[in-house]
């Protein structure tokens, strides 16, 4: 079942027709498969599932966590809820009225001997925590979303509570608000508790929630992005740049004027190039963990006008977060029901169920944490997020083969938004994982993100999408890339580093690399990347991103240029929902061959796809064999064909050594429209940030 507004407006919605209303009806659309499937007012907010395995609780869930899905239900839900029922606080859902449901079931979360009761975080520490200094448990996440919607619907639910009910709350919130939390995105948790508890009267412990605030200032590293854990992804957007404006309005203006400023500036830079990470449709990419929040990623839009000094663009805001909204709500297969006759409930997946994004710390209510989305409702009817016309940023500017490339060095991004095609790639650095997290290398070491064709899992042993797989021939061992270095961009060209089987035993000198060298074209990105290895033989490939396979035309091509024979590949077809895509890659040096891969239950879109990958072997231990590779991955959203300069659009290949192997000195790429790509690595080894 597809989500099908009824109140749209083109006239003010040029781009997508939403209007707030639209945001109601997909606020309601998103929780028939909630409360359609509870029996009662009574029952615990658990929707229907079907994967037991990855997610918990599973067969080795301790019991504290099993209670805490009944939390994360409760809680998440409520995002959508809140602010649906403060604009309608009799609105009901399956024969549930959703004001006396959660008020009911919020008390029965927090009161000990109440079989719903989530348990006291120091009563868990105590059982549990032992000697770890830091122990520490999933109900702190959801104190803070119950907080957040607590206030927002506050005249509703909050005011009705005798204060006797407050108090219960309120000693709940304060265990968890002092108790210990995770290094990380959590300490905005911690803050939020205590926030709330200090807007409503209760005694907070100041050095406490200063020392929090403090932390998370120190996680910025510029363009309005917060480093969280080994690298950066959307918890920057959904997280750092959300809970902090809440924070300020309840807590820091008042309290923590400094901290407040800088939170308050860090989300306005953010404001300045957020918008370059969606593409023409408001596309979000997956990129990154906990993808199954998908559109939770466009709530950083709405809160910048929560701001005493907002700066964000609101008719660009709403376009984006619609767009986003769309992008999912309009699929068949975004929702899971276990009976056709019941509404059903938000994917384990991107689009459909999709098990190799999943991780281990969700449970089947957890993709409701994507309902941040709908703090846009938080806004007043009259606010300019809903009275402005649409617009569209950057797309509305370029020409039709332009493509504008933001990068930022703070969190080591390189966005391009390609109007050829209306596609958003982006490319990502500064990423270290273990050499077996192979989810790691899915959700941050791909060479490359795009919002029309979400990142494929492997496909066999040696062959990667978007990625490079190197396979030691004497040992037979395949190797990945689980380290990401950044250089940042010269000349139009982004120079990285991709390390194989990188760890900080041994020097660096004993890491098998890749120089990555690439620059985008009108359709995608052409690539010259510069291996380096101290031992051999060895077998390498490189994949393009993974293209759903619904009935799909394979057409190979060859062209002679300047003394060397490149190849391309094509694929035409259709993703799930019957849109039309196209794909092409090209080896122009450096390799051997271009071939194909089908492969099943390893897409986001579709259940078969299939990978083009280019390959070649280096045989000789010692021996000045061709050392550039050179590709280049294109995409379209429909049909036509590729042109001949599209396909091969590299006229000439300069070298300065006379082997033409690119061993030592520039490489000069000539285009077919005359201009010169000047490939350098002599200044990557300078300048790498991890």
């Amino acid at each position: 079942m597809k989500f099908e507004p009824k109140n749209l407006d083109y006239t003010l919605s040029p781009y997508t027709g939403m209007t707030r209303e639209s945001w109601i009806e997909a606020g309601v659309y998103m929780l028939e498969g909630v409360f359609r499937n509870l029996k009662s007012e009574d029952s615990p907010c658990v929707v229907p599932r079907y994967e037991t395995e990855v997610t918990y609780p599973n067969k080795n869930t301790p019991a504290w966590k099993v209670q805490a899905e009944y939390f994360e239900g409760i809680t998440r839900t409520f995002f959508i809820a809140a602010p649906l029922i403060r604009d309608n606080p009799d609105i009901e859902i399956g024969g549930i009225r959703l004001r006396d449901y959660y008020k009911k079931q919020i008390l029965k979360s927090v009161t000990p001997g109440d079989p719903n009761f989530v348990r006291y975080y120091s009563d868990m520490d105590k059982e549990y925590g032992g000697t770890d200094p830091i122990a520490c448990y999933q109900q702190t996440v959801e104190t803070c979303a119950l907080v957040i919607c607590l206030d927002e619907c506050h005249e509703q639910i909050w005011d009705t509570y005798t204060k006797e009910e407050k108090d219960i709350i309120a000693k709940f919130l304060t265990d968890y608000a002092g108790g210990n939390t995770v290094p990380q995105n959590w300490r905005l948790f911690n803050m939020l508790d205590y926030a709330f508890l200090y807007k409503y009267g209760y005694p907070i412990d100041a050095d406490k929630m200063r020392d929090h605030a403090c932390a998370i200032l120190s996680y910025y590293c510029g363009d309005g992005w917060y480093r969280d854990g080994f690298g950066f992804d959307y918890y920057s957007c959904w997280a750092f740049n959300v809970y902090t404006v809440i924070w300020n309005n309840w807590y820091g203006y008042k309290e923590e004027p400094y901290i407040a400023a800088r939170f308050e500036e860090n989300q306005n830079k953010l404001m300045e190039t957020y918008d370059r990470n969606f593409d023409a449709d408001g596309f979000t990419n997956m990129w990154g963990r906990s993808c199954i929040y998908r559109f939770a990623a466009t709530s950083a839009f709405p809160m910048n006008r929560l701001l005493r000094h907002s700066t964000v663009n609101p008719g660009l805001a709403r376009r984006i977060a619609s767009g986003s909204l769309l992008q999912f709500l309009k699929r068949d297969d975004f929702l899971w029901s276990r009976d056709e006759n019941i509404p059903g409930v938000p994917t384990l997946g991107f689009y459909r169920s999709f098990l190799p994004l999943v991780q281990g710390y969700s449970c089947a209510e957890s993709p409701y944490w994507m309902g941040k989305a709908f703090f846009c409702l938080d806004l007043p009817a009259d606010d300019p997020f809903w009275t402005a016309k649409e617009e569209n940023g950057v797309w509305e500017k370029m020409g039709p083969k332009d493509v504008t490339v933001t990068v930022l060095d703070g969190p080591a991004l390189a966005i391009a938004n390609h109007a050829a095609n209306g596609t958003t790639e982006m490319r990502t650095g500064k990423m270290v994982t273990d050499e077996d997290n192979i989810h790691g290398m899915w959700n941050y070491g791909k060479l490359v993100y795009s919002t029309k064709f979400p990142w494929e899992a492997s496909t066999q042993p040696d062959i990667e999408s978007q990625q490079y797989v190197l396979h030691d021939l004497t040992f037979d061992k395949v190797k990945r890339t689980n380290g990401v270095f950044w250089h940042g961009q010269e000349n139009g060209v982004l120079y990285r580093r991709a390390y194989f089987d990188y760890s900080n035993r041994g020097e660096l000198c004993w890491k098998t690399a890749m120089d990555l060298a690439d620059f985008t074209v009108p359709c995608g990105l052409i690539r010259a990347d510069r291996y380096r290895t101290y031992q051999r033989p060895w077998s390498i490939t490189l994949g393009s991103f993974g293209f759903p396979d619904n009935g799909t035309q394979v057409i190979r091509r060859e062209k002679k240029i300047s003394g060397f024979t490149c190849k391309a590949i094509i694929l035409k077809g259709h993703d799930h929902m019957g849109h039309e895509k196209q794909l092409a890659m090209t080896i122009f040096d450096g390799w051997t061959d271009l071939d194909t891969y089908s492969s099943t239950g390893t897409n986001p879109d579709s259940e078969k796809s299939i990978v083009i990958y280019a390959k070649t072997v280096r045989q000789k231990q010692y021996g000045y064999d061709k050392c550039v590779l050179i590709s280049q991955i294109i995409t379209k959203g429909d049909l036509t064909d590729f042109t001949d300069d599209e396909l091969f659009p590299v006229k000439e290949i300069r070298y300065t050594d006379p082997q033409r192997c690119g061993g030592y000195g520039p490489v000069t790429l000539v285009m077919a429209d005359g201009s010169e790509k000047v490939i350098d690595y002599s200044h990557i080894e300078g300048n790498l940030q991890r």
